[in-house]
Order: structure tokens, then C-alpha cells, then sequence
């Protein structure tokens, strides 16, 4: 009899552990070798069929779609030319040069010039290119050899100068025609009369064009009109000489403006490269390219050819190329499109403008410039409906690109965390200590994106985008519908705090309902209680409505939330708010409680502030000798010197001063604007901090306060305990003699009577803008 199993510990589990012993079957199924089955045959994916699935992920790849124009071209597969060159043609349309090579290849056979003519009526209809144009009258003139069919190749030179007839490219067009009316045969007086009218017409419009062979047609006309008559010459050249002056000249300026804007082509002769304009990353040359383009086309816009109100219909098709061409070549600069969209509205031509605006959005899905400027445009028209559609197609595709810039700092977050535990890991092990049983718990929420500057920025553009949708619903169709935007705002994770300001403050200014308002911003403190930014644009909202017990209330339950270093704006916002408005038993206690926040802040500090306004600091200035102190630095000698040095020029990059503001626009600044508005504008990343910054950490020890700070007192502690300045050094006879040339005294007087560059409270303009 065999003995019985020996129970485990844990009797419950006993039963379970006997009937999951295993077998010998399972044993023998466990040792013997797995049969792996062939994997079916599954073709390799070529490189066309790879570049086809990239571009359709990323469509904004020029040197793809130039590979994939070069597979399929060497492929010679006609079905997969057509389909190539369709989809590249739709994310860069009227691009001439691809046109020209899309047709080229139903060209070869004469069965499929059909499919060529469908092409050219495709692209000829909005294309403003003179090549694609001079390739098309090269195939009218291939299949219409006849004398009988001479009228048409006439109607079709005809058809294409009154396209780009105004482009300075276009001169060999004119010239091309020209030789064609010279080589037609006449056989009686009256038709030899028609061909030399027609003749002296064409010239007579070619040569008042700046052409690049402008010159070349107006010695072919002298030639022409003194063959048939010295008399009649003389007049016709002498009527237009005037107008072809103009046109020369004004060709000298437009080849300076075009050779910076189209370098000349590195393609072989007959087959020129396929530009494709990449997305903007505006560096310096990007921004030096626009301005470029800006002043070009203002110029185009000025009339340099001074043409008169009866050729007014000349004018605009010719800055209508222009800004055609514009838009093809810097297709994804949002700047060019509008400004297209302003001059074609501007001369009456609103349906097409609006087509431009499409057309633009449709290049650039995220653009705020095109989206407000079309929103705008149909607002006026009362198309309530599109501009509805408009905002959630915008809202879309600000949603797609905050998802990428999402999965891009996931990727180096994680990236970050996995170099950390690595580092650490191995620094463990070395040191021949730590656990392998060691866990890392990464939450992720769904509900609040992880913070990046890039990420906080597209998000608060993104608010942006709501902000102004609420604007439109509350302007064309009441409280009711801006309310109905917010309700949907409220329900996206990716709605920023200033939606909930902006939303509780078109209640409270337009509705007039404090009620609502503040309830608003109670539903945003619930998402935002950690954005110090909107705790203190809600603080001064319920201030500026005289709500001080519900905004003391909010001062009480936030503060703690956050630690000193963050919470300073939200002491001081409050302090200002005591030190105005309540007792002194109330200031003084709560002077109290901030010293034993920030200890390290002098008491005279914060009693400076109490007897501040409006950046006003008496104590400071007077009784603390900072004005007496700031003076006595920098002595008016001073001031005449740096004249003296600006006048000579003898200034060195390194020794480069901006002028700094003046006290009184300093004031204004400081004041910002209201209790609970800040200023609008934002500080670029690029932009050196101001000189009231720099003032202001210098006054006191602490981090600095930004611009939702109260006016900070002077430096007083800082010019106390500065060493004394040095005494002057006597220069040596070397440094008198490279000292540089010496003003006269009238001229030093003179610049010692202008003010000091401290005393200008005009608008300070920055160079680097």
C-alpha cells in the first residue's frame, strides 16, 4: 500500500497541487522537438511599395517623392507613373517642373496623346509656370504642321501671353510667335497688309514688357517698321520709347529681386530638377528668404512699370502671376498666402481670394493665420455653418500635432528614465550591493499630458484655438452657443487653464453673472490647482469684484499646495492686496507669516512694499539714498562720453549697450493690466531678459518674481554693500596717442546739453525684430 501524499501547509491548496502534477505524456510532450511549420510566402516589399507607405504617413518628405518619381520612371510602368505623379501633384500642386514630366511620358506614343491632353487641360487652367506653358505650345505645334491649321497655333500663343504673357520668362513665347506670324504665306496685297498689322502689334505689346529680350525685339521692330516705311517708323518707335524705357529699367530691378529667389537650376538641359519646397524650420537664411519674397512682392505691388488706370486690367493679371508663383515656391510660409489673400480681395476679387485661403489651409491644416482669416471672412458672409466645420477641422489637426509632440517626449522621457536606471544599475553593481527584485511604477494618465515646454506652448495655442471659437459663438449666435463650445472644451484633455478664464470672463463682461463666472473657475481650479498661473488669475479676478471672502478663502486653501519657491507670486499677490485695501493688524500678520516662509528676506523689505504704489518706492529713493546712489555711478560725464562714442564709432560689439527704458514706460509696464488681466504680450525664448528684470533680481534675494509680481523695491541692499568704485587711472602717453580723435569743444558742449539716453520714454524699438 502506497503512503499517502504529504499534505502542504497551506491546506487549501493541497487539492489543487495533486491535480496539476504532470504526467509522463506531458513530460515526453515537453522533451520532444517542436515542429516548426514553414512560414508562408510572404512577397518582400519593394522599395517603391516602402516609400509609398512612408509618404502616406509622412507626405512632407521632398527627397522621397523625388526617389519614388525616379523608381517609377526607370520602371517605365505606365499605371504606376500615373499614379505616382498624381499623388505627388496633390501634395505639391502646379509644380511645373513634375507636370512637365507627368506628360512627357504619354508623349511617346501617339495612342496615348489623348491622356496628354486631358493633363494639360488639368494643369494649364491655374498654372502660371512659362515652362509648362512653352512645353504646351510645343505640342500644339507638333500636331498642327498644316497650313489649315494655322489659326489654331495663332489662338493657342494667343491663349498662353494672355496667361503669362506679363512673366519676364515669357520672351521667347513672344519671340516663337512672332517668327510664326513672320512665316506665313501671302498671296494677295490685302492678306500681306493683315500679317505686317498683326506683326506690328505683337511687337508693339512685347517690347512695353520687361521681357528678358526686350532689347533683342526692339531692334527687330526698329529693323521691321524701317523696312516698310523710314516715316512711319520714326513715329511708331518715337510714340512708344517712353514705355520701353520703363520696361528696361524696371527689368534691371526685377532680375536683382528674381536671382535671389529662384537659383538657377543644377537639372541637365533637357530635363530641369523637380523642386519640392520642404516645411519651414524659419533659421536665419528661411527668414532672410521671406523677406526676400515680402519685398518683392511689395514692389510688384508699387506699379514700376507706372502702367495708367486704363491698363489697370494688365496690372493686376501681372501681380495675379506673381503671387501664383509666390504661393507654389514657398508654399508652407502661411505669410505669403495671406498676404496673397489681401491683395486679391483688396482689388475686388473676393471668390477668388477666398479660393487662395483654401487653398492655403489646405497646405497648411495647422496654420492660425489662414484658419482666423477665413474664419473671419465667413462670419462677414453670415456662413455660420463653414465656419463651424472650419474650427473642428483646425481643432483636429492641432489635436494630431499635439499627439506627436506627445509621443516625441514620451519617447525621451522614457528614453531619460531608462539612461537613469541603467546608470544606476550598473553603479550598483559595482559597488557589489542593490536588488534585482528591485520595481519601477510609472503612472500614466490619460486624463493630463505629460509636461514639456514644447508640449505646455501647443497646448496653450491650442486653448487658443477655443478661445476664439468661443468669440465667434457669443458674436454671431449668443452666450448660448460660446457656452456650448466651452461645454465641449471642457471634455478635451488637451483644454489648458486660460479656456476656463476665458470662458468665466466673457460671462462675467458680456452676461454680466458674477455667479457663473466664479463657478467657472472653481471647475478649472478642480484640473488646474497646480497652475500657480491660473490660481493667480482667479485670486484677482475675485478681488477685482470685491469678492474678498471667497478670495480669501481661495488665498487659504491654495497656499499650502505649493511650495515656497512657487508660491512667492501668490504671498505678494495677496500682500498687495492687504497692504491696499485692509487694516494694519491684517497686513502686519500676514507680514509675519511670509517672514516665516522666506526668512531670508530683509524685514525692511517688506515694509518698503507696504508704502509702495505703482512702483512709486519714496523709502527706497529717499530715505535709503538708491536715486542719490544710482546718480552718483554714473555721473553725467559719463553719459556725454558714450555720446561721443556713438558719434565717433570707436564702439566695440563686445561694448554694446541697448538703451534702457525709461522710468515712467518702466511704470507702465510694472502696472500691467487690471487685477486680474496680465499683459498680452509674451516674452520670446529668443529674447534677452529685460533691464527691469535684471533690476528687479538684483533688488532682492529670492527668485525672480516675472510679471505677475508686485512692483519690487529698489536695490537699495545691493548699492549698500558694494565696494567703493576705484580711483581713476591716469592713462599713459601710448593710450592718449590710440585714444582716437578728440571733438572739438563746441561740438562737446553741444553733446553735453542733449538729455541723457536714460530721460527717452518714447517706444523702444529691439534690433534684433
Amino acid at each position: 500500500m502506497s503512503e499517502p501524499p504529504a499534505t502542504d501547509q497551506n491546506s487549501e491548496y493541497s487539492g489543487r497541487s495533486l491535480e496539476l502534477t504532470p504526467t509522463q505524456d506531458v513530460f515526453n510532450a515537453f522533451n520532444s522537438p517542436v515542429k516548426s511549420e514553414p512560414p508562408p510566402d510572404v512577397p518582400t516589399p519593394t522599395e517603391y511599395d516602402t516609400l509609398r507607405a512612408q509618404l502616406k504617413e509622412k507626405p512632407h518628405c521632398p527627397e522621397g517623392w523625388l526617389r519614388l518619381v525616379e523608381i517609377v520612371e526607370n520602371s517605365g510602368e505606365l499605371p504606376k507613373i500615373r499614379e505616382t505623379f498624381d499623388a505627388l501633384l496633390k501634395q505639391y500642386p502646379n509644380t511645373s517642373t513634375a507636370q512637365i514630366a507627368y506628360i512627357s511620358h504619354f508623349l511617346n506614343d501617339q495612342e496615348t496623346f489623348p491622356a496628354a491632353e486631358e493633363l494639360f487641360i488639368q494643369f494649364l487652367r491655374t498654372s502660371p509656370c512659362v515652362d509648362l506653358w512653352r512645353f504646351y505650345l510645343t505640342y500644339v505645334r507638333r500636331i498642327n504642321t498644316g497650313t489649315a491649321t494655322r489659326e489654331i497655333v495663332r489662338k493657342s500663343y494667343e491663349f498662353a501671353l494672355s496667361h503669362v504673357g506679363q512673366d519676364k520668362e515669357s520672351g521667347e513665347i513672344w519671340s516663337d510667335y512672332i517668327q510664326f506670324l513672320n512665316s506665313g504665306e501671302t498671296t494677295t496685297t490685302w492678306e500681306e497688309q493683315q500679317k505686317m498689322d498683326a506683326l506690328r502689334k505683337v511687337y508693339h505689346r512685347a517690347v512695353q514688357i520687361p521681357l528678358d529680350n526686350v532689347e533683342h525685339l526692339w531692334q527687330e521692330l526698329e529693323t521691321f517698321e524701317t523696312n516698310l516705311s523710314r516715316i512711319t517708323a520714326k513715329k511708331f518707335m518715337a510714340d512708344l520709347s517712353p514705355s520701353h524705357m520703363q520696361a528696361r529699367t524696371t527689368l534691371r530691378q526685377l532680375t536683382n529681386h528674381l536671382q535671389l529667389l529662384f537659383p538657377p537650376s543644377t537639372g541637365p538641359p533637357g530635363r530641369p530638377d523637380i523642386f519640392l519646397p520642404s516645411l519651414p524650420t524659419f533659421d536665419t537664411s528661411e527668414r532672410t528668404l521671406i523677406g526676400k519674397w515680402k519685398n518683392y512682392l511689395k514692389w510688384e505691388e508699387s506699379n514700376p512699370l507706372e502702367l495708367e488706370e486704363k491698363d489697370k486690367a494688365t496690372l493686376i493679371s501681372r501681380i495675379q502671376g506673381v503671387y501664383r508663383k509666390a504661393v507654389i515656391r514657398m508654399r508652407y510660409y502661411t505669410e505669403i498666402w495671406f498676404m496673397a489673400y489681401t491683395w486679391t480681395n483688396s482689388v475686388g476679387k473676393t471668390d477668388e481670394a477666398m479660393s487662395i485661403l483654401k487653398a492655403g489651409m489646405e497646405a497648411n491644416p495647422g496654420s492660425f493665420l489662414l484658419t482666423f482669416t477665413y474664419v473671419e471672412a465667413q462670419e462677414a458672409k453670415k456662413e455660420f455653418a463653414d465656419v463651424h466645420a472650419t474650427f473642428d477641422k483646425f481643432l483636429a489637426a492641432l489635436r494630431v500635432e499635439l499627439e506627436a509632440v506627445e509621443a516625441r517626449t514620451n519617447i525621451d522621457t522614457n528614453g531619460a528614465i531608462l539612461a537613469a536606471i541603467n546608470s544606476a544599475s550598473t553603479s550598483t553593481t559595482e559597488a557589489g550591493g542593490g536588488s534585482n527584485n528591485s520595481s519601477f511604477n510609472t503612472q500614466s494618465s490619460d486624463d493630463k499630458p505629460p509636461k514639456s515646454s514644447e508640449l505646455s506652448e501647443r497646448r496653450t495655442e491650442y486653448g487658443l484655438a477655443y478661445i476664439v471659437y468661443m468669440r465667434f459663438g457669443r458674436r454671431a449666435e449668443g452666450v448660448k452657443s460660446s457656452r456650448t463650445i466651452f461645454g465641449r472644451a471642457r471634455k478635451d484633455r488637451w483644454t489648458p487653464w486660460e479656456v476656463y478664464e476665458a470662458a468665466a470672463l466673457m460671462e462675467y463682461h458680456c452676461s454680466d453673472d458674477k455667479s457663473v463666472a466664479s463657478r467657472i473657475f472653481e471647475k478649472g481650479l478642480d484640473s488646474f490647482a497646480d497652475e500657480i498661473e491660473f490660481v493667480l488669475r482667479y485670486l484677482g479676478f475675485l478681488i477685482s469684484i470685491n469678492d474678498e471672502k471667497n478670495a480669501r478663502a481661495l488665498f487659504e486653501r491654495v497656499i499650502a499646495t505649493f511650495p515656497p519657491d512657487r508660491a512667492r507670486p501668490l504671498w505678494e499677490r495677496w500682500a498687495r492686496f492687504e497692504y491696499q485695501y485692509g487694516d494694519l493688524e491684517a497686513a502686519q500678520k500676514l507680514e509675519k507669516r511670509i517672514a516665516e516662509v522666506y526668512p531670508s528676506d530683509p524685514p525692511i523689505k517688506r515694509f518698503a512694499q507696504r508704502h509702495m504704489y505703482l512702483g512709486t518706492d519714496a523709502i527706497a529713493a529717499r530715505d535709503l539714498g538708491f536715486a542719490m546712489a544710482r546718480k552718483s555711478s554714473q555721473p553725467s560725464g559719463v553719459a556725454r562720453a558714450e555720446t561721443q562714442q556713438s558719434l565717433l564709432g570707436n564702439h566695440t560689439p563686445g561694448n554694446t549697450h541697448k538703451r534702457p527704458s525709461s522710468p515712467d514706460y518702466r511704470k507702465r509696464e510694472e502696472r500691467g493690466g487690471g487685477d486680474y488681466s496680465q499683459g498680452h504680450k509674451r516674452p520670446r525664448p529668443t529674447s534677452p531678459p529685460r533691464e527691469r528684470d535684471r533690476e528687479r533680481e538684483s533688488r532682492w534675494e529670492g527668485p525672480s518674481r516675472r510679471r505677475f509680481s508686485p512692483q519690487p523695491p529698489p536695490a537699495w541692499e545691493r548699492e549698500r554693500e558694494r565696494p567703493p568704485l576705484p580711483p581713476p587711472r591716469v592713462p599713459d602717453r601710448d593710450e592718449e596717442k590710440n585714444r582716437g580723435p578728440i571733438l572739438p569743444p563746441v561740438i562737446s558742449w553741444f553733446i553735453g546739453e542733449l538729455p541723457a539716453p536714460s530721460l527717452f520714454d518714447g517706444p523702444v524699438f529691439r534690433t534684433e525684430d
